[in-house]
C-alpha cells in the first residue's frame, strides 16, 4: 500500500462479515472496506485497518453483514402505482383488459416520474443499488434514478402498438436513439433498446434493432418465451419459435437480456449459452401470473449468465430482491427435484454480480473488490438469523429486506440506519394517495 492511497482514503466501513461475491465467493469476518472517492481500495482485517488508516473515521457496522448492493435485472418502475390493481389474472387478460387500457388513459411523464420515484424508494430500502428498467418515458425514469442516487439501465420501449410514448415504430426508434444520445456518457445511467416481446414487434423492427445494437454496442432488453400460449401462438402465426426468430435476425448475442424464459428446450438453452446471451429469472411474478417455471438450474449449468428481477410491482406485488432470491432457490429445488439445486450463494450471485454482468456493469458493481464502486449494503441480523453457521445461507433463507440498514452507491449514502438521506417519505405517500384516487376514478 503506497502513501498516496493512504492519504486519499476517505471512507472506512467495519463489518462483522463481508460477502465479497468475488470469483471465490469469499466471506471475510471482521473486515473493513476502505474506499476513496466512491471506489473501493481494499478490504482488510479491522486490526490491519487500524494500523494502516489510524486517522480515518470508522463507520461501525461490526454486528452487520456487508455485501454488494443488489441488482434488480428486470423492472418496470413507472408501473408502481398499478400495484394491486388487477390481481389474480392470467398474463394476457391482465395486460389486455386492465393494464394497457389504464395506461392508455393515464400514462404520461408525470405518472411515470411519480411511480418510478416511489419504486426507487422501495428498492433502496430493500438494498437495491442498480436497476435494469423497461418502461415508457425512459428519460424520465433515468432522471428519477439520478435524483435518487441509484444506478440504472433504462430501456426505451419498441412496440407496434401506439402509446403516449410513441405513436409508431418509427417514432419509437427516434425516441430510443434520442435517449441513448442524451445519456451516452452519464456515469450512472446506461441505455438499452427494449422491444416489448416478439409478438408485439414485427420482424423488420427486430432486424433494425439488431443492426442498431451492433452499431451502438447497445443492450437489448426483451420479454422472451414468457408463457406457453405466447410461444404456441407465435409458432402458429410465424412458423417458428420466438427464440429461433430472434436468432435469425441476429439478436441472440451478448447484448441480449432475455426475460422470463419459462418455455425453453435444451437446444434453446444451449443456443443462449453458446451466444453469450443473459437470462433474467423473475420467479415471483411468473408464479403469480402462472406463466410457468424458468429452468434456472439448467440455464446455470449450461453456462448462461442468469440473473434475477422482480418484474413490476403491478405483477409481483413488491420489489423485494431478498424475497426473489429465496423464491428462486426454493423453486429451483422443487422444479428439479434436487435439494442441492441453486444453492444460496448462487442465488446471491444471481442478485448481484450476474445482474451486473447482464447489463454490462460487472467492472463497476456487483461485488466488493478493489477498483469497483462502493455499492454496498449492510444487513443487521436479528434473532431470526441466530445461530448463524453459514452467512450466505442466512442471507437467502433467513434475512429479509427489513434487515437492510444502510445503503451506499458510489460511496454516497442513500440509506442511513434505515432512514433515507435524500428522499422525503411523506411526499412519496402523498403522491401515492393522489395517484390512487386518479386511477380509481378511471376503473
Amino acid at each position: 500500500m503506497n502513501s498516496t492511497t493512504e492519504i486519499t482514503a476517505d471512507c472506512r466501513i467495519d463489518a462483522g462479515w463481508v460477502l465479497t461475491v468475488d470469483a471465490h465467493n469469499s466471506v471475510l469476518e471482521n473486515h473493513s472496506i476502505i474506499s476513496s472517492g466512491g471506489t473501493i481500495i481494499e478490504c482488510l482485517p479491522h486490526s490491519t485497518a487500524d494500523q494502516r488508516y489510524p486517522d480515518l473515521p470508522v463507520i461501525d457496522r461490526r454486528s452487520s453483514i456487508a455485501m454488494p448492493g443488489l441488482v434488480n435485472a428486470h423492472t418496470h418502475l413507472g408501473m408502481h402505482y398499478l400495484k394491486g390493481l388487477a390481481d389474480d389474472k392470467p398474463l394476457m387478460e391482465w395486460l389486455q383488459k386492465y393494464i394497457w387500457p389504464i395506461e392508455g388513459k393515464l400514462l404520461s411523464s408525470e405518472f411515470v416520474a411519480a411511480g418510478a420515484r416511489h419504486a426507487v424508494a422501495e428498492s433502496i430500502a430493500g438494498g437495491v443499488t442498480c436497476v435494469n428498467d423497461m418502461y415508457f418515458f425512459p428519460d424520465t425514469v433515468a432522471q428519477t434514478c439520478i435524483d435518487c442516487g441509484v444506478r440504472a439501465v433504462v430501456g426505451a420501449p419498441i412496440m407496434q402498438l401506439a402509446t403516449p410514448w410513441a405513436n409508431s415504430l418509427d417514432e419509437c426508434f427516434d425516441r430510443a436513439i434520442a435517449v441513448h444520445d442524451r445519456f451516452r456518457d452519464h456515469p450512472t445511467i446506461n441505455t438499452a433498446f427494449a422491444p416489448h416481446a416478439p409478438y408485439t414487434v414485427p420482424v423488420s423492427a427486430l432486424e433494425k434493432i439488431a443492426t442498431l445494437s451492433a452499431e451502438l454496442e447497445a443492450l437489448v432488453h426483451m420479454h422472451v418465451h414468457e408463457t406457453e400460449t405466447e410461444v404456441l401462438d407465435y409458432i402458429k402465426s410465424e412458423g417458428v419459435r420466438p427464440i429461433a426468430r430472434l436468432f435469425e435476425v441476429g439478436l441472440i448475442n451478448p447484448y441480449m437480456i432475455a426475460v422470463h424464459l419459462t418455455q425453453l428446450t435444451d437446444d434453446e438453452i444451449n443456443l443462449l449459452a453458446q451466444n453469450g446471451a443473459s437470462a433474467i429469472h423473475c420467479p415471483e411474478s411468473n408464479l403469480k401470473l402462472a406463466s410457468g417455471f424458468c429452468p434456472a438450474t439448467s440455464l446455470v449449468k449450461a453456462g448462461v449468465n442468469t440473473a434475477i428481477g422482480t418484474d413490476s410491482a403491478a405483477s409481483n406485488n413488491d420489489l423485494d430482491m431478498f424475497g426473489e432470491m429465496r423464491t428462486a432457490a426454493l423453486l429451483a429445488k422443487a422444479v428439479s427435484g434436487d435439494a442441492s439445486a441453486l444453492p444460496a450463494f448462487e442465488a446471491i450471485r444471481m442478485a448481484t454480480i450476474n445482474g451486473a454482468k447482464a447489463i454490462g456493469l460487472d467492472e463497476q458493481t456487483g461485488s466488493l473488490e478493489a477498483g469497483k464502486q462502493l455499492d454496498l449494503i449492510c444487513i443487521e441480523p436479528d434473532i431470526s438469523m441466530q445461530p448463524m453457521y453459514d452467512v450466505a445461507s442466512h442471507v437467502v433463507y433467513c434475512a429479509n429486506r427489513e434487515r437492510v440498514t444502510d445503503v451506499w452507491v458510489g460511496g454516497k449514502k442513500l440509506l442511513s440506519e434505515k432512514r433515507f438521506t435524500n428522499i422525503d417519505v411523506n411526499e412519496i405517500s402523498k403522491s401515492a394517495m393522489h395517484w390512487q384516487q386518479k386511477i380509481s376514478a378511471t376503473t
